[in-house]
């Protein structure tokens, strides 16, 4: 039975997941929490000069959050979580009004290491964010959030396919159209509704970032609810866990603390990280090189923050699944509920090493929490993270883990209800001692 505190911890996660169906809405939910835990917003163009306490910086479907009590020293080093905010799925393309023998459609686009099984006959909402023209030839951004059951890719029926089960064949091109009418496409129509919801007029809307989302909400499985099953858990989970412990660290936080936890949740990480908001580009460097110079320190004292600097990188990882078995490491085999991993793979497609899996146990300590080791099966191709990426980007030691699961990528994932906790406390314990 999962302990009253973790369940605890899983209704606030569902909640969270509820609330971030795109990337967008994600940042959007974690900085209202950080909000509320005394961080303010800093903007970019903003001086920041003389700024402590809890700040966090927004850049479209990116945040990057951190701590620093007044008194701090400008060289203190860095104790950062990293995290991503997307999730692979169906967006919609610029040019959306399609259709087919007498169905209306919706052109889509998919995002990052679809199951594009997994989303058949489904219900599905939208969710993104539309660019508004704004005063002066300006432009302004606002989320949107229809979560009704508007769309759905209709599998083909087995009597038209007889050997579905044999192995199914869809083509990303003609076979992944949702319908949501009948008739001859229109074009405007899907801007028209999307506008609609989010109180805007569609002459004011010059352009969108949009997606596809279950609509089917969060909740828990099993015969004593031991799991969680969920859209996005890869990686929310990670997300919220890292929202969680930046917020904790700072109502308790000691006048001059041993670390500055920061908390970098990036977006495109399910493509590869390289735009400007991924963990390829300069914003954690920018930012927390601004962090320090508005302390009043040098760039002496911002290469000590980072030469002292340790990064935990959290992403979702394999649990040993029962039908698939021979698919995993024999001897590397994690099971929900027995703690989150720390991911192992020695051509760096993870960065960890033997001291940061000494700084992971050691945290998994203080925090009375279990642990497990995961490698991938040589036969395998291993997945990757933002850890190496962060790693060589800033030059800092990083150690990737995560809390195990199974269909990962999948339109509807399951974990273990005691681990998005165990992370949490885990993550707190990291960014607070050594």
């Amino acid at each position: 039975m999962t302990p009253v505190h973790h369940r605890s911890h899983v209704d606030d996660l569902l909640s969270f997941i509820r609330a971030s169906p795109s990337p967008y809405h994600a940042v959007a939910s974690a900085a209202q929490r950080l909000e509320k835990a005394g961080f303010r917003e800093l903007r970019g163009t903003d001086d920041w000069t003389g700024t402590t306490g809890g700040s966090f910086v927004v850049r479209g479907g990116a945040l990057i959050a951190w701590y620093a009590p007044e008194g701090t020293p400008a060289h203190t080093p860095f104790r950062i979580i990293g995290t991503h905010t997307d999730s692979p799925n169906l967006r919609i393309k610029p040019t959306p009004d399609t259709g087919s023998a007498g169905w209306r459609q919706i052109a889509v686009e998919i995002y990052g290491g679809v199951p594009l099984n997994t989303w058949l006959d489904r219900d599905l909402g939208i969710s993104g964010r539309l660019a508004l023209r704004g005063p002066g030839g300006t432009t302004d951004s606002r989320l949107v959030q229809i979560d009704e059951p508007l769309l759905r890719v209709p599998q083909l029926a087995i009597h038209l396919d007889r050997t579905v089960n044999e192995g199914l064949s869809l083509d990303r091109q003609r076979h992944i159209a949702p319908v949501w009418s009948l008739g001859a496409a229109e074009e405007g129509a899907l801007l028209r509704r999307v506008a609609a919801a989010a109180e805007a007029d569609p002459e004011e809307v010059l352009g969108w970032d949009l997606m596809l989302h279950d609509i089917q909400p969060p909740g828990y499985l099993g015969a004593e609810q031991e799991f969680v099953v969920s859209s996005r858990l890869d990686n929310l989970v990670s997300v919220h866990a890292g929202v969680t412990a930046l917020a904790a660290t700072a109502t308790a936080a000691e006048e001059q603390p041993a670390y500055i936890p920061v908390l970098a949740a990036f977006d495109h990480e399910e493509v590869g990280s390289g735009s400007d908001t991924g963990a390829q580009s300069p914003l954690l460097e920018r930012v927390l090189s601004r962090s320090v110079t508005a302390r009043g320190g040098s760039p002496e004292d911002f290469s000590r923050a980072l030469a002292g600097a340790f990064c935990l990188s959290a992403d979702m990882a394999h649990a040993v699944h029962p039908n698939y078995a021979e698919r995993h490491d024999p001897d590397h085999r994690p099971l929900p509920n027995s703690g989150p991993t720390v991911k192992v793979n020695v051509n760096q497609r993870y960065a960890t090493d033997s001291t940061g899996i000494a700084v992971f146990a050691s945290a998994c300590e203080r925090a009375g929490a279990p642990w497990q080791p995961f490698v991938s099966n040589n036969a395998m191709p291993c997945g990757t993270s933002i850890g190496p990426l962060t790693a060589a980007r800033l030059g800092v030691p990083t150690v990737d883990v995560g809390v195990p699961g199974l269909s990962m990528h999948s339109a509807r994932e399951l974990c273990g209800a005691d681990d998005p906790g165990h992370l949490a406390a885990i993550l707190g314990a990291f960014v607070t001692s050594g």
